[in-house]
């Protein structure tokens, strides 16, 4: 693990946008897992409540380019590659948190597991709830138990993904003006799938004392 500082750091606006430019994917790996490492040790040993609320809500106001370039070439078992999905998950629900909201309800239904319980979403779970769970996750890598964090967006992928699964079950293919609505169904759930395997596997090594 980075070492430890002990004052909260002030992220200007540009923050990430200054470690970008370079080509070289040694170089980039290098600056993904050392950026991440900093803001996370960071933050972590004073968790400024301003300055973790700047960073869940960094991707509202600057986009989720400039992380994307900086950390979703990391490897999925990674610090930065955790942080990436982290702000990817939460992205997509910003995106849709209508149909997110409906397939973690049909989640509930159809899934027989703890998953809903750990994830910690009221059930129902409407568009404004899902999104809420989405910052409360990305607050808890910042300034709680990290692998904590990425258990309940794991478990929230999880039980969205077989509410997608469920959901493109019920479309029908046969439909003229939305013939690929169960495809689409299917990819997202595939893709939430991937993500929860991928953050479960990142919170064991975090535990372990192995993400880097």
């Amino acid at each position: 693990m980075a070492s430890d500082y002990h004052r909260p750091t002030r992220f200007p606006p540009g923050m990430f946008e200054g470690f970008l430019g370079a080509e070289d994917p040694a170089h980039l790996s290098r600056v993904a897992h050392d950026t991440a490492a900093a803001i996370l040790s960071r933050v972590r040993a004073d968790p400024d409540p301003a300055v973790v609320a700047r960073l869940v809500t960094y991707t509202d106001e600057h986009g989720i380019d400039a992380i994307a370039e900086l950390w979703s070439h990391a490897s999925a078992k990674s610090l930065p590659g955790a942080l990436w999905r982290v702000y990817l998950l939460r992205t997509l629900i910003r995106q849709d948190p209508l149909g997110v909201s409906l397939a973690f309800q049909r989640g509930t239904e159809v899934s027989h597991t703890i998953d809903q319980v750990v994830a910690g979403a009221p059930v129902p779970a409407g568009p404004a709830e899902v999104q809420e769970l989405a910052d409360r996750i990305l607050q808890g890598v910042f300034a709680g138990d990290f692998a904590v964090a990425l258990e309940r967006a794991a478990a929230f992928a999880r039980v969205v993904a077989a509410g997608f699964a469920s959901l493109a079950d019920d479309a029908d293919a046969s439909d003229a003006v939305h013939p690929d609505r169960p495809g689409e169904l299917t990819q997202r759930a595939l893709r939430l799938t991937q993500l929860a395997d991928e953050f479960a596997s990142c919170a064991r090594l975090w535990r372990r004392d192995s993400l880097d």
